[in-house]
């Protein structure tokens, strides 16, 4: 039966059903498993519980936005 895990950041529920809806369509097709054997979780990390580059998420989201908003 196969598991299929995704990490991310905050989603919406109806982000949260296209996830699962899509990804166990397409890896269906892919694997040649029957769309009812999968099971997906989705694991949402905090963005303070996460970093790139010695930097947490959402520090990096903020300096994203703070440039961004000069460029336009």
């Amino acid at each position: 039966m196969p598991y299929i895990t995704i990490e991310s950041g905050h989603l919406t529920i109806a982000q949260k059903e296209q996830l699962i809806a899509k990804l166990t369509e397409v890896s269906s097709e892919i694997m040649n498993v029957p769309q009812e054997f999968f099971s997906i979780t989705i694991k949402e990390l905090d963005d303070t519980n996460f970093g790139i580059g010695g930097k947490s998420i959402d520090k990096i989201k903020a300096e994203y936005k703070e440039k961004t908003k000069f460029e336009n």
